[in-house]
């Protein structure tokens, strides 16, 4: 059976959404700070994470429903870098996906406690899932707390920080992005295929893929920052480079990016090719986050 991409991920994308508030709605918080981690976790992503780890696990047989609270997860973990993200002290953004950023929805106190909420939140729905065995559970846990913390994302984000405003060659700039993005999504790859029973071998090829699959996200997503559609993208164009953003266009200009991008595709789909997958899903995943309009 043929599965057309766009469909798919419209209708995992409703599975999704339909599980994701009801987790919001077990904690017991104050209404202000669930109401503020909600604002941010609805704010209309694509929920691509999520949908990889569901994508991953189903390419070796494996049941997508048995990832969703591990996905809920970590779209808590990426929906709390990006409230942080926006923040002042970081981005200092005012809109994110078209809405309003959390901090200038609620404020800035509220908008670092609901990231707080969310981060730490994380892992108890992953060790409170019954579905996991304490094996799973362990190295679930252990893998996305590397993913998000000082050796994964949260280095990137220092990373891009530091990276502003001064020049870096590209070996540079991958690094921060191989952090910064890829983590994130090298976990929801490896993690979804690891409960679809995938071997180690084939997850050692994964991780490689994804990480590809990092760097195509990140440099599409630099490429639309200088020539895509606002209304798409959710703000203003050009807001990396009035953020003096270190990015692939600015490093090798916007042909230059294209090209580097293609780079990945082929390297991405060159190292799929030893993982074994079920199905042809992932391979089409690249072509689609390499062509994404927003």
């Amino acid at each position: 059976m043929v599965v057309q991409l766009p469909n798919y991920i419209l209708e995992r994308q409703q599975e999704f959404n339909q599980v994701l508030e009801a987790y919001i709605n077990r904690i017991n918080a104050p209404q202000r700070l669930k109401d503020s981690m909600l604002y941010s976790l609805e704010a209309g992503g694509k929920r691509l994470r999520p949908i990889l780890m569901m994508t991953s696990c189903e390419s070796y047989g494996g049941n997508a429903e048995s990832v969703l609270p591990t996905a809920i997860a970590l779209e808590f973990v990426h929906t709390y870098s990006l409230i942080h993200d926006d923040l002042p002290a970081m981005d200092d953004d005012n809109y994110r996906r078209g809405k309003l950023t959390n901090h200038k929805k609620f404020d800035e106190a509220t908008a670092i406690l609901a990231g707080d909420g969310l981060l730490t939140h994380s892992f108890t729905i992953i060790s409170t899932d019954p579905t996991l065995s304490n094996e799973q559970k362990v190295f679930l846990i252990q893998k996305l707390s590397e993913a998000s913390g000082p050796e994964g994302m949260v280095a990137g984000q220092l990373l891009d920080i530091q990276a502003e405003k001064s020049g870096v060659e590209l070996n540079e700039l991958e690094k921060i992005h191989r952090l910064k993005t890829g983590q994130l999504i090298i976990f929801a790859i490896v993690s979804g295929a690891y409960i679809g029973g995938a071997t180690t071998k084939q997850l050692e090829a994964l991780n490689k893929f994804a990480g590809y699959l990092g760097l195509i996200f990140q440099v599409q997503d630099d490429i639309l920052d200088v020539t895509g559609d606002p209304d798409l993208i959710g703000k203003p164009v050009g807001s990396d480079e009035n953020n003096f953003k270190s990015t692939f266009p600015k490093l090798l200009g916007l042909e230059g990016a294209k090209k580097q991008k293609q780079l990945y595709v082929d390297k991405a789909k060159e190292a799929l090719r030893h993982a074994n997958i079920k199905n042809s899903l992932l391979e089409e995943f690249t072509d689609y986050l390499s062509d994404r309009s927003y």
